[in-house]
């Protein structure tokens, strides 16, 4: 037997499938119809895990490879149970309650941003919001809690960077504060070397920066055996390197930076790769969705069980969204649970869409809604 005729044999077994699934769907909206009219949850994780069991047991040394399939076909049956019996009425109406327009702006409100003036958060704000006043913060939680208390309308804060990865702080403050994610921009970083008039470059030792800027420049200061030292914005290390007395320091930041603080550019573009891109986003107490949105944020935690968050990734893909990021951080109750934090790219306006973060939010231990919103650059 050659490899055509396994394959027609294949095809033959899976044009017995398709009818038996297609019934299977059929009874499955069946089931949703008898749940609306008897106030039943879509969800019922014991009779899953029966099935399962049943099914790993009959398909022996391939039980678990099967529980894959039948999982994957059990989701498909509850994601159409979902749509009828329309769940997640609080996220739906969540959604249909929130604000738009054509481009997101704070109405002359001020703005809440980590640093000082000059600083990269600065650059994407002003970018951002050009008609508002930016009020600076000296740590990131403070922006949180600007927003929070109402000193600001909205907060910005990095999130990633293109070449040294997540801000896991702006992270773990996402997680705790819980605020809409309104809006995003995606700025192109350029740091230079930069020290007071007649510091030689020959005679540096320490660079200030914050973090993210020195793993960023790593490789050069690696090159010329710098020493790093972690400062807490780009700018306000541009500052202390003006206003300090030593002849043997100098600070990693933006060309603006050093011009505002009277520095002098030794080198520039230091960093590891040339599209050097930090991606910041808009905070928020109100959801605010804008008109060209294209860029969904959740946060959910998974049950403790071998494939859950297989099975709610696959839900994703089930409904043609392109996850684009998955951050797991910590829950910090000494358990070792997660939460994870997700981009995909779609907007809550397709049906589709809405029907599949409504179901994730019946169904999940934990589940927020952080937005959707336009991503610029």
């Amino acid at each position: 037997m050659d490899l055509s005729q396994l394959r027609n044999e294949i095809d033959e077994i899976d044009d017995e499938l398709v009818p038996l699934l297609l019934k299977r769907m059929d009874v499955s909206r069946r089931v949703a119809e008898y749940k609306v009219a008897n106030n039943i949850p879509v969800l019922n994780e014991k009779r899953e895990q029966e099935v399962l069991d049943l099914v790993a047991e009959q398909c022996g040394e391939q039980g678990e490879m099967m529980k894959t399939v039948f999982s994957s076909v059990m989701d498909a049956s509850r994601a159409l149970q979902h749509k009828i019996i329309g769940g997640g009425k609080a996220l739906r109406n969540s959604v249909n309650n929130a604000k738009g327009g054509k481009k997101l702006t704070a109405n002359g409100e001020p703005i809440a941003c980590q640093g000082v003036d000059g600083a990269y958060s600065s650059k994407a704000s002003k970018a951002l919001f050009s008609d508002s006043p930016i009020i600076f913060y000296k740590q990131f939680e403070d922006v949180f809690e600007a927003v929070n208390q109402n000193k600001a309308k909205y907060g910005i804060i990095p999130v990633e960077n293109s070449t040294a990865g997540s801000v896991h702080e702006s992270y773990d403050l996402i997680m705790k504060y819980r605020f809409y994610v309104v809006g995003a921009y995606d700025l192109k970083v350029e740091h230079c070397l930069c020290a007071k008039d007649g510091v030689k470059f020959e005679d540096i030792e320490d660079v200030y920066s914050h973090p993210q800027a020195l793993s960023q420049c790593n490789i050069f200061l690696k090159n010329f055996d710098f020493t790093g030292i972690n400062f807490t914005n780009t700018a306000a290390a541009a500052k202390f390197v003006s206003e300090s007395d030593r002849k043997n320091i100098a600070a990693i930041c933006s060309e603006s930076a050093a011009k505002k603080y009277g520095l002098r550019i030794i080198r520039r573009g230091i960093q590891n790769v040339s599209n050097n891109t930090t991606r910041f986003i808009v905070i928020s107490k109100e959801l605010v969705i804008d008109d060209d949105a294209d860029k969904i944020s959740l946060i959910f935690s998974a049950p403790h069980r071998t494939g859950s968050l297989y099975r709610v990734l696959g839900r994703f893909s089930m409904t043609g969204l392109n996850l684009t990021k998955l951050e797991s951080r910590p829950v910090a109750n000494g358990k070792f649970d997660y939460y994870f934090y997700v981009d995909i790219m779609g907007s809550v306006r397709d049906e589709a869409t809405l029907d599949l973060l409504c179901a994730l939010s019946d169904e999940l231990p934990e589940f927020t809604f952080l937005g959707n919103y336009f991503e610029q650059s």
